[in-house]
């Protein structure tokens, strides 16, 4: 999606967005080069993702102030892998935007019902599935309207909500 198409979904939310991400590794393109320099211990925060951050959390941050809440449920393997330490490490960009974010060991997600995929939830009237290869890369997304598929993508992220640990208090290891 470009950012023009995400921020007319952003637009659109009353309530609520929720993001339910399952993976312990992304290779989106845009990550790959400041993954790297993180991996060097060359990257400096906050100003390394100033150029392509800065739309997506100006967005976030346009629809909490409207009234909206935007909620992020990450599912992770522990011990974690070095891409979700970068993404820990990266997370206080998203909650200074509006953003609340838990982290759910996947070891304590055995018995939550859960999709095949990452998604955006919105409102419950969209749900916007992120598809990715075996490696992580990028495949496209799939936006559905199901009324059943959006209850069991609904019901997954509550569950997992629940259970998982604020960002503030969830320590990678």
């Amino acid at each position: 999606m470009t950012l023009d198409q995400w921020r007319e979904m952003f637009r659109s939310v009353e309530h609520f967005a929720y993001h339910l991400e399952m993976r312990d590794r992304y290779a989106v393109d845009e990550e790959k080069e400041e993954f790297a320099r993180w991996r060097a211990g060359k990257l400096e925060w906050p100003t390394a993702r100033e150029d392509w951050w800065r739309p997506w959390h100006t967005l976030i941050q346009d629809t909490v102030q409207r009234g909206a809440i935007v909620l992020r449920a990450r599912i992770v393997s522990e011990p974690v892998t070095d891409y979700i330490q970068y993404e820990w490490e990266s997370t206080y960009e998203n909650i200074e935007a509006g953003e609340e974010v838990r982290w759910l060991p996947r070891r304590l997600a055995t018995g939550i019902a859960l999709p095949g995929n990452d998604f955006w939830l919105f409102d419950d009237r969209k749900l916007l599935v992120n598809l990715f290869t075996g490696d992580g890369g990028w495949a496209g997304n799939e936006l559905l309207t199901e009324p059943a598929v959006i209850k069991l993508c609904h019901s997954a992220f509550d569950a997992v909500w629940q259970v998982a640990t604020p960002h503030g208090d969830y320590q990678p290891h």
